[in-house]
């Protein structure tokens, strides 16, 4: 986006419910911006940690830069409380199913797509384990034509690490991607490290898939969280916001 001083700006963000898998009511944070639009649409989908804060405050950034923006809460079928706890009860019991990830991201879509302010474009982004489920999304379910892997661990998964919630790796769906692929990681994270993240690179390149990775030495996993201050990497996480806006404005603005 290109500011002027004399420019309208607003926006609006609320807690939602969406209709997800199964025909379930799933918690939602939408953000975006006033006006008639159209607007292009960006799913953001959190991270192991849970539904926390720095969703709602990126969701908020992305109304900001001119798009609708929805953030499920992915764990709001085991309860309510604080992030942290929910998130917990969640991996205690293996997880969150890939199927139902995928049908709650499809409700995501379909209800951005039905908004009248829509411009007919959904991108889908997240981060750690949301960048894992970004690249199931953007091969299993339909309507996405841009996403952004942020350091998504598990993308690919070694074979004794098929638990029932997760069964099927999602590089193991790279002939089904639909869309173009950012993907940023750290040179010195382990989910995925760096010899994971090629060997996806190589399945993205063997199926002639449209893709950009890019990795950042001296930066590990999470280094765009800048509430945390041992992993947070300024310069690294600068330059990728900047490869996000361009590749979302190149793929989503058209």
């Amino acid at each position: 986006m290109t500011y002027t001083t004399d420019q309208y700006e607003g926006l609006i963000a609320e807690t939602i419910t969406v209709t997800g898998a199964n025909g379930d009511p799933v918690t939602a944070y939408f953000a975006r911006p006033l006006g008639p639009g159209p607007f292009p649409a960006v799913l953001l989908i959190h991270h192991l940690p849970g539904w926390d804060e720095f969703y709602r405050e990126t969701a908020r950034r992305y109304a900001h830069h001119g798009y609708l923006c929805l953030s499920p809460d992915l764990y709001c079928r085991a309860g309510h409380g604080a992030p942290e706890d929910v998130a917990a009860k969640v991996r205690a019991e293996g997880g969150v199913p890939d199927d139902q990830v995928v049908g709650d991201a499809q409700g995501c879509i379909d209800l951005l797509r039905a908004h009248p302010a829509h411009n007919g474009k959904v991108g889908v982004t997240g981060t750690c384990s949301g960048g894992r489920h970004t690249v199931l999304i953007a091969s299993r379910a339909t309507g996405v034509d841009a996403a952004v892997d942020c350091w998504g661990g598990r993308v690919v998964q070694a074979p004794d690490d098929r638990p029932p919630a997760q069964p099927v790796p999602p590089i193991d769906y790279t002939a089904d991607l639909q869309c173009p692929l950012l993907g940023l990681f750290g040179e010195e994270d382990s989910a995925p490290s760096p010899a994971q993240v090629a060997e996806h690179e190589a399945a993205l390149q063997a199926h002639g898939k449209t893709y950009e990775f890019h990795m950042y030495p001296g930066a590990g996993h999470g280094f765009f969280y800048y509430d945390r201050p041992a992993v947070y990497r300024a310069e690294a996480a600068v330059d990728a916001w900047e490869k996000i806006w361009e590749f979302f404005g190149r793929h989503l603005r058209g």
